[in-house]
């Protein structure tokens, strides 16, 4: 159902009065502040709809309104004005982004603790690799019980392991499972490594040992851990600063549920052409521990067929357009660091396409 403008203007209003003060905001405070040039009694009826309508809702008979989901929602997508970032705010962003880029090899980690500083939210960073095939074997004859296999990666990451037999190889059949394996098992996916292909090569080697068996085992075992998800959780103990975490047992639900953290964030691939940000709220997030709170989420691209995400986690009543505004730009710059594509220069403003996940819009 289509609301007013007017009812659109209090309902903005009442969402970025409670931003700031985390309390519930009545009809006296949003006519001496607000500017909506009506009267007191017209704001009461106004809300009172507003509440009937389910954008709003009254925690006890005599306080204020608070949000619904509903009513962020509505906010997020039509009403809250997109942050631009100032020069000089862009510029110490990007500043900072480069010392953490530079300082350690844990990039990505780094990066969560950078979102969480800026945010004053628990923050993580998610790196995914996607169609991770190997590109060549090298099977080393080392003596008659020892061999090792080295694996490089399409993204140039190489992976080895010695292995030791109980029994005796000659160096023409690890040459023969060489040349094998190079010919059969580089370029593709690991589902495509399949019981038929290892008993294929088993047989065309002419291998009774089971030493093609050993080898697939490791290519698998690579190709499962190259495309795992490698997660970094910051600042979770910021949630102990917002009033709604002032409960210790929910605040440490919370807590112990982002360890850890991928678990809490979509696919990267889910992202769509030109969505840089996404905001989940309340009961819009599938878990249950999240559903007091909304995840705000950017998606970078790093090159080599590697995506990710940056999200951070807060209550319902978080100021979502400086949110988005921050993690888009962190996203870009790391996206342009890590060659995935070009960021604005410092002092361009990044577009932010808000969006939430489209089975819950109302």
């Amino acid at each position: 159902m289509a609301i007013s403008e007017r009812k659109k203007k209090i309902l903005a209003a009442v969402v970025d009065a409670y931003i700031q003060t985390a309390e519930p905001v009545g009809s006296k405070t949003l006519a001496q502040n607000a500017c909506l040039g009506c009267s007191s009694a017209t704001i009461r009826n106004e809300l009172a709809e507003l509440v009937n309508l389910g954008y709003l809702e009254q925690p006890h008979t005599s306080a204020g309104r608070v949000p619904t989901p509903m009513g962020y929602r509505l906010y997020v997508n039509e009403l809250m004005e997109k942050q631009k970032l100032s020069i000089e705010e862009t510029e110490d962003i990007n500043r900072r982004l480069n010392q953490k880029l530079q300082e350690l090899d844990d990039t990505i980690g780094n990066v969560s603790r950078l979102a969480s500083q800026l945010t004053d939210y628990p923050a993580l960073a998610l790196t995914t690799q996607t169609a991770v095939t190997i590109k060549r074997f090298d099977i080393i004859y080392v003596d008659a019980n020892t061999f090792i296999l080295v694996l490089m990666l399409a993204n140039n990451a190489v992976r080895n392991k010695l292995v030791h037999l109980p029994f005796s190889v000659d160096q023409n059949m690890i040459q023969r499972l060489s040349a094998l394996f190079n010919a059969s098992f580089t370029g593709i996916a690991e589902d495509e490594i399949t019981p038929l292909l290892i008993s294929s090569t088993e047989r065309a080697a002419n291998d009774s040992m089971g030493l093609t068996s050993v080898i697939a085992a490791f290519a698998l075992e690579v190709l499962g851990e190259s495309a795992a998800p490698a997660a970094f959780v910051s600042g979770e103990n910021r949630l102990l600063g917002q009033p709604e975490f002032r409960d210790v047992d929910k605040a440490h639900r919370l807590m112990s549920y982002l360890t850890g953290g991928g678990h809490i964030l979509p696919a990267a691939e889910s992202f769509g052409t030109g969505e840089e940000v996404r905001v989940l709220i309340g009961p819009e997030n599938v878990a249950e521990e999240l559903k007091d709170s909304s995840v705000v989420i950017a998606s970078y691209d790093a090159g080599d067929n590697t995506r990710g995400l940056i999200g951070v986690i807060g209550p319902t009543r978080m100021d979502y357009s400086a949110v988005a505004a921050k993690l888009g730009l962190l996203a870009a710059g790391l996206s342009r660091r890590l060659g995935g594509g070009e960021a604005p220069p410092p002092g361009v403003n990044n577009k932010l396409i808000i969006k939430g996940d489209d089975s819950n819009d109302r």
